[in-house]
């Protein structure tokens, strides 16, 4: 037994075992798979044929090993995607032996393997250099790899580095022109010194996934912030340490800013949920979608209207720049008249009972038959000898019988002032 075998096992084992006619049976249908016949030597232990799909997705395979190039290259000529996740991968010279014999590949995931140990020269990253899509995540890699690989990828456009634990980002001698999407979630970095760096580094970036980073505050002027990421289209902030009003105030000076997402930041903590998006909408006049839901027209007005009226009682010292911008363009509102639209549970209404009169609070949740209850030490009658008439004050139509026994009076709109009128049941 040699040392791959009790290590691990090979990347082609891993393939001959899942993607055997046994276990992956050939499907008919435009990109559903080819079948490739070896051209290894006789005797060659890989089975007669394999339908190998264009994405092979080998996830905890236990593979430690690249195996035979040959074979590799024999198979793998077409594939496109390898997701070689979860597996006991430890040597970058193995997984470039992978690698270089998948000449198409353009996207590869090595998430959970264990890298932070494994030294990467410049000439065994070139064997990367057709990849645009690379995931590390939760592989501990430290950012010298991370740069080589950077200086050896010129087609590079998206690159994960979750789950790393970061407190720092250490600056590349050289940029990476052509990364548009970073996500590095789920780390440790806690000054926005550490993000200055990741916009020196990429300047062509869209897109920055930061979530679950507790980022303290934006500590940049807007001239700064502008030059740093001229192409900035969409962040993610959820989960960050932001907790002043000025931070959200900073984001505006990102030129091509789209989209937002900011949930989970004490700064708002104390509002509800409504006036958390209409405060964030306003403030950010640029942003078309927030936590991913899309800001309509109708709905920026809406929310740019509530900001002002949210800060009419505030002091001159205390009003936001935005604020001042929004008076520009609405003029000074007046407070809207507060309406109570909650539902009523009581009425006080006028009981009427031949020529007897009397003011009564009823319940409007309880139904005509406890109305009848209520009402029996009122007029002296049994319940089963009452008729109850309910006139609205406010129309003009005639008394409305409350025939129904199980019915609620709040489906006949009782208001206060109304009248409930008592007819003792003809003998």
């Amino acid at each position: 037994m040699d040392s791959s075998e009790i290590e691990g096992r090979t990347f082609m084992q891993a393939i001959s075992e899942k993607y055997s006619p046994e276990n992956f049976p050939c499907r008919r249908g435009p990109g559903m798979g080819v079948v490739v016949v070896p051209s290894g030597p006789q005797g060659s232990p890989m089975k007669d044929r394999l339908n190998l799909p264009s994405v092979l997705v080998l996830n905890g395979c236990g593979i430690s090993h690249a195996g035979d190039q040959g074979e590799i290259a024999a198979f793998c000529a077409h594939v496109v995607e390898l997701d070689l996740s979860h597996n006991k991968l430890q040597d970058w010279h193995e997984i470039s032996k992978i690698v270089s014999n998948v000449p198409n590949l353009e996207f590869l995931n090595l998430s959970s393997n264990q890298l932070s140990d494994a030294v990467l020269d410049p000439d065994c990253a070139k064997a990367f250099s057709s990849i645009r899509r690379f995931v590390l995540n939760n592989t501990q890699v430290s950012w010298d790899t991370v740069h080589t690989f950077t200086q050896e990828m010129p087609e590079l456009e998206e690159l994960f580095l979750c789950l790393n634990e970061y407190t720092t980002v250490t600056l590349a001698a050289m940029p990476c022109p052509t990364l548009r999407l970073l996500h590095i979630t789920d780390n440790n970095l806690h000054e926005w010194n550490e993000v200055r760096k990741i916009g020196s580094m990429f300047p062509a970036l869209d897109t920055l996934v930061m979530a679950n980073n507790n980022l303290n505050s934006i500590q940049e002027s807007g001239e700064i912030l502008h030059r740093l990421f001229p192409n900035l289209r969409s962040i993610n902030l959820h989960n960050s340490g932001l907790n002043r009003w000025e931070d959200i105030e900073k984001l505006t000076f990102l030129p091509k800013l789209e989209e937002v997402r900011l949930q989970g930041i004490p700064l708002l903590q104390t509002y509800t949920s409504t006036e958390r998006r209409s405060l964030m909408i306003a403030q950010l006049p640029s942003v078309t979608s927030l936590n991913g839901s899309v800001v309509t027209d109708g709905e920026r007005e809406d929310a740019e209207r509530f900001f002002i009226r949210y800060h009419l009682d505030h002091s001159e010292e205390e009003l936001p720049h935005r604020y001042h911008c929004l008076v520009t363009k609405y003029g000074k509102l007046a407070p809207l008249a507060e309406i109570d639209l909650r539902p009523r549970f009581h009425a006080k209404v006028e009981v009427r009972f031949e020529d007897k009169v009397e003011q009564v609070s009823i319940r409007l949740d309880q139904t005509v038959a406890e109305l009848k209850k209520q009402l029996k030490t009122v007029v002296q009658l049994p319940t089963n000898n009452m008729r109850l008439y309910y006139i609205d004050k406010g129309t003009a139509y005639g008394p409305d019988e409350l025939k129904y026994s199980a019915r609620a009076l709040h489906s006949y709109s009782i208001q206060d002032g109304d009248e409930i009128l008592v007819v003792p049941k003809a003998k």
